[in-house]
């Protein structure tokens, strides 16, 4: 995903903290700030059991994006295949435009 927004020259943080106003200490994959507030996650380990698909780590996930998105951001999940066939880039891209388009 670094890769991908490094790529399309799009201002990123990697592992950015949020919600330390509410005692938490989640951490989201990638963010794009302001004036997008974007917050993008990749799911590893989808076809493996990995923690993003086993009830206890599925159900925090869903709790934290939740949260992000009460506080003002918008969420995107995606898998590692999404990445790697550049869906996930290409949602971000369209993501940014509506929000571009809006202001």
């Amino acid at each position: 995903m670094a890769l991908h927004l490094t790529a399309m020259h799009i201002t990123y943080v990697r592992e950015l903290q949020f919600a330390k106003e509410i005692g938490r200490k989640w951490r989201a994959d990638f963010a794009i700030l302001e004036p997008y507030r974007i917050l993008i996650e990749v799911d590893g380990g989808t076809r493996s059991g990995g923690r993003h698909v086993r009830g206890s780590g599925f159900e925090q996930d869903c709790f934290k994006v939740n949260h992000a998105v009460f506080m003002g951001w918008q969420v995107l999940r995606f898998t590692s295949a999404m990445v790697i066939s550049g869906n996930a880039i290409d949602t971000v891209c369209a993501l940014m435009k509506i929000v571009e388009d809006k202001s």
